[in-house]
């Protein structure tokens, strides 16, 4: 028998199971000082690259939060599950202008893009800058940050998934309870299951792609690359585009081009080959 229950302030951490990723997000003061804490309610918002974002929500009376409202910066840390202590030290309420980082193991090395520093221990990082604040009534602060750079270690970059998601050993936060007790799990590799998405038997393949002008055999071999669940609108967008051109044919160098205007070169469109297949044949 299920049961409705009453819904209360935090009701998000208290009820409410959302496992969320983990992160050190560091930031600067007007004056130059570091502040590190931990923060899980942050996720993607504009995926695509020409302004990649993230979304974020804060206290508004965080040391984290008024540092972004009053420099525009930050950097999105995330930590190996070994350093789930040095994380909790950082989510102490150290009194304003503490370097919250000199009470753990952990070492700061300089942003690429931005100001305040990346933590070296952590093997995928988001420098990131302020694109939209959005205060609510007694409640969050929403940030929306534009993505400025991606930095990871070196090996893990052409790992497949599967390996980096194991060699990353990123934990997964799962909530607390009492606003004192705080539960997280670790991932292991016998815990991954991966799953390949189907395509149902009513699914738009290639002879059901709906076009409203020609399109050249090669430009239309990739459209076919790309997956059934983006490809209407990849299909739609191009034409759109090809026809504000003026022409009157979409070709692969015209296919190419609007790739390009949008971000999107050569290796965007190799993410859709099946690079297990080629490691297995």
């Amino acid at each position: 028998m299920k049961k409705e229950i009453k819904i209360r302030p935090f009701w998000y951490s208290d009820v409410w199971l959302f496992p969320k990723i983990i992160t050190i997000i560091t930031t600067l003061d007007t004056q130059g000082r570091l502040n590190a804490a931990p923060y899980s309610h942050i996720m993607q918002y504009d995926v695509m690259p020409k302004n990649p974002r993230m979304i974020l929500g804060f206290r508004q009376s965080s040391h984290t939060f008024e540092n972004i409202v009053a420099t525009g910066e930050f950097v999105i840390n995330c930590p190996r599950a070994d350093h789930l202590d040095d994380m909790m030290q950082t989510a102490r309420f150290w009194p304003e202008g503490v370097n919250e980082l000199e009470h753990t193991g952990l070492t700061t090395i300089p942003s690429k893009k931005v100001r305040p520093p990346s933590i070296a221990e952590c093997p995928q990082i988001a420098e990131c800058t302020v694109d939209q604040i959005v205060r609510l009534d007694k409640s969050s602060g929403i940030v929306i940050g534009k993505i400025e750079a991606l930095v990871f270690d070196e090996e893990l970059i052409d790992m497949d998934r599967d390996e980096r998601i194991v060699a990353m050993d990123l934990p997964i936060g799962l909530g607390d309870q009492n606003r004192k007790y705080y539960y997280h799990a670790k991932l292991h590799p016998e815990n991954i299951v991966m799953h390949e998405l189907q395509e149902p038997p009513d699914a738009m393949r290639g002879a059901d792609t709906k076009t409203t002008m020609p399109w050249a055999e090669d430009a239309m071999k990739m459209l076919m690359g790309i997956p059934p669940g983006v490809r209407k609108m990849v299909t739609e967008q191009t034409e759109d585009w090809v026809k504000a051109k003026g022409h009157d044919v979409v070709t692969l160098e015209l296919f190419h081009a609007l790739a390009e205007e949008q971000g999107m070169g050569a290796d965007f469109f190799d993410r859709f080959r099946d690079e297990r297949k080629k490691k297995s044949g």
